[in-house]
C-alpha cells in the first residue's frame, strides 16, 4: 500500500474524531505537526502518513487510517476520463471477485503491480452490466494494482460488505449528493405490512434501503428486484446487495418511462416513490396498459406509482407505497381513487406521526393494496389509523390495527377504524385517517386532564433539583492533556469484553423480553419479545449498551438484568473493580455522538472498539462517570417532561373542541 496518500484538514479531523477547529488549533499550537504538503494556502494538503504518526504519537488517533489511505488511493486513481464513480464501480467489481473467488487473488497478491494490473480488467468483464454499467465495461484506472492492494487490508478489517459500505458513504459524503433515505423504522413497517414474500420489487429503490431490510426481514426470499433513475446509485446498490449475499437484480432507468421489468410480477412491491412530479410521463403514457384504475391525472404522478406497483404485483399480493397526505384527498385523482375501493383493492391507510420521515414539511402515510385474485369477493370496508397521537410506538399501533383487521378482530378505536366502502364513497372521496377517528377526548373527560397536568406539575418541579446538580462541574480555561486509549485496547486486554447479538434476534413467538434500538432511543424498558435462545446476550446489571446506528447516538447503563440484547446494539461488560460503568457509559456516547456528525447517510455504523477514552484511575474514573450520569439524569427528566407536556397539550386541545374542557372563569 502506498503512504504517499494526502489528505486535508477535514479528514484530519475525521481521523481524529475532532471539529476542524481542533486541527487548525493544532496546526498553531504544535510546533512538531506536520507540515503541509501540497494543496494551497486556504486548502492545504497533508502527508497522511506523516499526519498518522503525529496523531499516534499524541494519543488521538481514533479512527482507521486504513480506511483514509484507501478512500484517498480510490480519489487518486479517478483520472481523465475515468470518473470516481466508475473507479468505485471497479473497487466493488473486485470486492465482489475477492468474496467469490478469494483464491484468485491469493494467488496475485504477491505479484508485480504490472501482472497484478494486467489480470484486473476481466473483473469487471465478468459483472452483468446491471452492477458494472454499460460505460464501465471493462475499464480498469492506470493505478488498478495500488488500489486493489489496499483494499485487500481494508476488507482484512472490516470484510468486504463493510469495505464497499464505508467506500460508498464516503462517495456520497464527498459529492454531497442529496440522498433520500427512509428512516429503517419506517422502512420495517412497510415490510411487515406487505410480507412475509419470496419475491420483492422496489420500482424507485435509490441505495437500496427496502431491498436490504427485505433480505434481512424475509429468509425465503428468492429474488429482489430493484430499478433506479440514478445510473451511479443504481450501481452502487446493485454491488451493495451482491455483496451481502441478496439474490437481487438492480437496474437503472426511469421505471415508469422505461420499465426494467416489464411482465415480470412478484409477491410485494414496496417503494417510498418520488413525490409531486410534474415530468413522470403523462403525455407519454396516456394509452399505457398499466392504468387499470384509471388514467393518473398529469398533477397526481403518485397514483402512476401506484398503479405500476400493482402492475408487477401476484393475484393477492400487496403494495404497500409511502404517500405525501394530498393523494388522499386531491379532488383530480377522486376517480382513482373511487376505483381503487370499488374493487377492494385498497386495504388500509396509515397515518405517520410528524417527523417519522425527516426533512418532510407534513406527515405522510402508508398505503397498503392487495391486488384481488380472480373470483374474490371484493372487499366491502378499509382500514384506517392514525399514529400520531403516540409518536414513539406509531410501528407497533400500525401493525397491531394491521393484524386485528386481518384477523376479524376489533381494532382498538383511540388509533384506528374501520371504515365502509360505500361510506367513502361521495363527492370528495377523502381517504385521510384523521377525518374518520373519534375525538379521543370525549370519553376520557375532564378528570384525565386534570390528572396528565398535575403529574406534568410535579415532573416540572422536580426539574431545578436535577439542574442544580450540575453546578459541581467548573468550567476550566485549557483542556486536560490525559493519554488516551480505545475500547478495542481495552478488550484485549481483558479490562472488558464487547458483546453483539447474534446476526438476527427472531422477535415474536415467545415471552423473553429484549431490548430494542427504538427502546434505547427512547429510554423506556424492553418492549421486544422473543423466544428463549442459548445464542441471546443477557443483560446483566452494570452493563452499557450502545447504538451502532449513527443516527441514534446513545449509550444507557443497565440496571435492571433479564432481558436480551436486540439487533443493532452492543454491549461493553466490565468488573466494576476494574471500570466505572459511567464512565464508560459517557465516552461511548461522546463517540457516538462524533460519529453521528460524521455520517451522512442513516445505514452509517457506529464502531464501538474504536472509540476513545481516557486511561484514568478507578476513583478519578468515578468521578467523571458521575458528572456523565448527572447530564443523562437530566437529558431522561426533560425527555419525560417533555412526554408529559405533549399529553397535556393533547389533551386540552381535544377537551376544549370536544366541550369536555371550558375555561373556569
Amino acid at each position: 500500500m502506498s503512504n504517499d496518500a494526502t489528505v486535508t484538514a477535514a479528514d484530519i479531523a475525521r481521523l481524529a474524531a475532532v471539529g476542524r477547529a481542533a486541527v487548525s488549533n493544532w496546526r498553531r499550537r504544535h510546533d512538531d505537526f506536520p507540515q503541509p504538503v501540497g494543496g494551497t494556502a486556504v486548502s492545504p494538503t497533508f502527508s497522511l502518513a506523516e499526519v498518522e504518526e503525529w496523531l499516534r504519537g499524541q494519543g488521538k488517533l481514533a479512527d482507521s487510517p486504513v480506511r483514509e489511505r484507501v478512500w484517498q488511493t480510490l480519489r487518486a486513481a479517478a483520472s481523465g476520463d475515468m470518473e470516481l464513480a466508475d473507479v468505485l464501480t471497479f473497487a466493488g467489481a473486485f470486492l465482489l471477485r475477492l468474496r467469490t473467488e478469494p483464491g484468485r487473488w491469493a494467488g496475485l497478491a504477491d505479484a508485480p503491480d504490472d501482472e497484478v494490473a494486467a489480470a484486473l480488467p476481466e473483473a469487471v468483464r465478468a459483472l452483468p452490466e446491471t452492477v458494472r454499467g454499460p460505460a464501465g465495461a471493462g475499464l480498469a484506472p492506470p493505478s488498478s494494482a495500488p488500489l486493489v492492494r489496499a483494499l485487500s487490508q481494508l476488507v482484512d478489517e472490516l470484510g468486504v460488505a463493510e469495505t464497499f459500505e464505508f467506500l460508498r458513504t464516503r462517495y456520497l459524503e464527498h459529492h454531497s449528493r442529496r440522498v433520500y433515505l427512509t428512516p429503517e423504522p419506517v422502512v420495517r413497517l412497510m415490510l411487515e405490512l406487505g410480507g412475509p414474500a419470496r419475491t420483492v420489487l422496489d420500482p424507485a429503490c435509490g441505495t437500496g434501503t427496502y431491498l436490504k431490510a427485505a433480505q434481512e426481514m424475509f429468509k425465503d426470499a428468492e429474488r429482489l428486484l430493484g430499478q433506479e433513475i440514478d445510473d451511479t446509485t443504481a450501481r452502487m446498490s446493485a454491488i451493495q446487495l451482491a455483496l451481502r449475499g441478496a439474490p437481487a437484480e438492480v437496474c437503472a432507468g426511469d421505471s415508469l418511462l422505461a420499465d426494467a421489468f416489464p411482465g415480470r410480477t412478484v409477491d410485494l412491491v414496496v417503494s417510498n416513490p418520488p413525490f409531486n412530479d410534474r415530468g413522470w410521463g403523462y403525455e407519454q403514457l396516456t394509452g399505457d396498459p398499466r392504468w387499470e384504475y384509471g388514467l393518473p391525472p398529469r398533477m397526481e404522478s403518485e397514483l402512476a406509482w401506484l398503479q405500476h406497483g400493482l402492475a408487477h404485483v401476484e393475484p393477492g399480493g400487496h403494495v404497500v407505497l409511502l404517500m405525501p397526505p394530498a393523494v388522499a384527498n386531491r379532488r383530480s385523482g377522486r376517480r382513482v381513487r373511487s376505483e381503487l375501493l370499488r374493487r377492494g383493492t385498497l386495504r388500509a391507510v396509515i397515518g405517520l406521526p410528524p417527523g417519522a420521515v425527516p426533512n418532510m414539511a407534513v406527515a405522510l402515510a402508508v398505503w397498503v393494496l392487495r391486488r384481488p385474485s380472480p373470483g374474490d369477493t371484493p372487499a366491502d370496508d378499509v382500514l384506517m389509523v392514525d399514529t400520531s397521537a403516540d409518536p414513539e410506538n406509531f410501528r407497533k399501533t400500525a401493525l397491531d390495527a394491521w393484524r386485528r383487521y386481518e384477523k376479524g378482530k376489533p381494532v382498538n378505536a383511540d388509533s384506528g377504524v374501520v371504515v365502509r366502502i360505500i361510506d367513502l364513497l361521495d363527492d370528495e372521496v377523502d381517504l385521510t385517517p384523521a377525518r374518520y377517528l373519534p375525538q379521543r377526548s370525549a370519553p376520557r373527560g375532564e378528570g384525565s386532564f386534570v390528572a396528565a397536568r398535575d403529574i406534568l406539575e410535579k415532573k416540572v418541579a422536580e426539574l431545578p433539583r436535577v439542574a442544580a446538580e450540575l453546578s459541581s462541574l467548573v468550567q476550566t480555561s485549557a483542556p486536560a492533556d490525559v493519554p488516551m486509549t480505545t475500547v478495542g485496547e481495552l478488550a484485549k486486554a481483558g479490562v472488558l469484553q464487547v458483546l453483539r447479538p447474534p446476526a438476527k434476534v427472531r422477535m415474536g413467538g415467545g415471552n423473553v423480553p429484549v431490548l430494542t434500538l427504538d427502546d434505547l432511543a427512547a429510554g423506556r424498558e424492553p418492549s421486544g419479545r422473543a423466544a428463549p435462545d442459548d445464542d441471546h446476550v443477557r443483560l446483566e446489571s452494570g452493563d452499557v449498551v450502545v447504538s451502532l446506528a449513527a443516527r441514534h447516538p446513545v449509550a444507557r447503563v443497565i440496571t435492571e438484568p433479564g432481558a436480551v440484547l436486540g439487533t443493532g446494539l452492543a454491549l461493553v461488560r466490565a468488573e466494576p473493580s476494574r471500570t466505572d460503568p459511567d464512565f464508560i457509559a459517557g465516552w461511548l456516547l461522546l463517540g457516538a455522538r462524533g460519529a453521528a456528525l460524521r455520517s451522512s447517510t442513516s445505514s452509517a455504523r457506529f464502531d464501538v472498539r474504536r472509540a476513545r477514552l481516557p486511561r484514568l484511575t478507578l476513583d478519578e474514573q468515578v468521578e467523571l462517570g458521575r458528572a456523565f450520569r448527572k447530564l443523562t439524569e437530566l437529558e431522561a427528566a426533560l425527555r419525560e417532561t417533555s412526554r408529559l407536556g405533549a399529553d397535556v397539550l393533547r389533551l386540552g386541545l381535544e377537551g376544549l373542541g370536544a366541550g369536555t374542557l371550558r375555561p373556569s372563569g
